[in-house]
């Protein structure tokens, strides 16, 4: 039923309108995104629409006036055309923000409280080191494998000299 339904739209407009949907007993209408939308970016400088899309009456009587010899407009009048147009100057767009601080802030919280729940695991969770990791043992061990000629071709005791009792060079 759905899908007949949503066939039938296309017949009746493009999918690219806007639509209005029924949610919860309500209507909604949803927003249509394939018309273009106000965006200040330093590398776009001209946006393909006005910041300001509904004016009020003062506004439409300072565009009425726009119209005219710019040399009558006050300084203000100019300044509050380029408002209506765009949001921000790309001085505003330029200037730095504080954000970093508060990225950085997070991400060092972050890493502590790993380090602590690695600190807290090395003292309650992990039992003591094993005795085969002593040097005393690791010694032992390689001698034994040494006296057992432990691959003796290319591995471990192909690498020790017998005559001379000391690594190969």
């Amino acid at each position: 039923m759905l899908a007949s339904r949503a066939l039938g739209l296309v017949g009746r407009r493009a999918l690219s309108t806007s639509m209005r949907l029924r949610a919860h007993g309500s209507v909604v209408k949803s927003d249509d995104y394939a018309l273009p939308i106000y965006v200040d970016r330093r590398d776009y400088p001209l946006p393909d629409v006005a910041h300001v899309k509904s004016l009020s009456a003062s506004q439409k009587a300072l565009k009425e006036k726009e119209k005219a010899a710019w040399s009558s407009l006050s300084t203000e009048e100019k300044v509050e055309l380029y408002r209506l147009k765009f949001n921000e100057t790309f001085a505003e767009m330029n200037q730095g923000s504080n954000e970093w601080k508060t990225v950085v802030g997070g991400a060092l919280f972050f890493i502590g409280i790993t380090a602590l729940v690695l600190i807290w695991e090395k003292f309650y969770v992990y039992g003591p080191i094993p005795h085969t990791f002593e040097e005393d043992w690791v010694a032992m061990q390689t001698k034994r494998m040494l006296d057992m000629k432990v691959a003796p071709v290319q591995g471990f005791s192909a690498k020790w000299d017998y005559d001379r009792n000391k690594w190969k060079k």
